[in-house]
C-alpha cells in the first residue's frame, strides 16, 4: 500500500472538524502504514436496551464506517464518501470501544477498508467491510 500521506495530528484535527464525530467522542489513537486505531468514549445516549446497557448498532456500525473511512483517509489525504457498508454484530457492546480500522484496497475509483471494533476488555463486539468512491 502506498504510505500514509496525513500526519497522525492532520488527520486527527481533519476527523473532529465534524460535530458528529465530536458528539461521538471520537479520539485517533495510532495511525502506521497498516492503518488506524480509533477510541470511542462511552456515552449514556449511546444504549439502546437500558436494562442491560448495551449499544445501539448503530452506533457500532458508525464507527466502522468513520474508522474505515479515516484509514483510507489517511493513505489518499481526504476522506472519500461511503458507496456501501455491511456490519457484523458479535456479542452486545458496554463502555468505551476501540476501533481498529485498515485499507484493503486503493483504487481509481473505489477503494475498499474493513474494521472491527473491540471493548474494555478487547473482545470483538462488531466488524465490518466498507466500499467507498475514490474518485473525483
Amino acid at each position: 500500500m502506498s504510505e500514509n500521506k496525513m500526519t497522525f495530528e492532520a488527520l486527527h484535527e481533519r476527523m473532529l472538524k465534524a460535530p458528529f464525530h465530536r458528539w461521538l467522542g471520537l479520539e485517533l489513537k495510532e495511525l502506521n502504514d497498516d492503518g488506524i486505531k480509533v477510541a470511542v468514549k462511552w456515552r449514556e445516549e449511546f444504549v439502546v436496551n437500558a436494562e442491560r446497557g448495551y449499544t445501539h448498532g448503530g452506533i457500532l456500525a458508525t464507527v466502522i464506517d468513520i474508522a474505515a473511512d479515516y484509514a483510507l483517509a489517511a493513505k489518499l489525504g481526504r476522506p472519500v464518501p461511503t458507496i456501501d457498508i455491511r456490519v457484523d454484530y458479535h456479542r452486545p457492546a458496554k463502555g468505551n470501544l476501540i476501533v481498529e480500522a485498515r485499507p484493503i484496497r486503493l483504487g481509481a475509483a473505489f477503494c475498499t477498508a474493513e474494521a472491527e471494533v473491540y471493548d474494555e476488555s478487547e473482545k470483538l463486539v462488531a466488524s465490518g467491510r466498507g466500499v467507498y468512491a475514490s474518485g473525483n
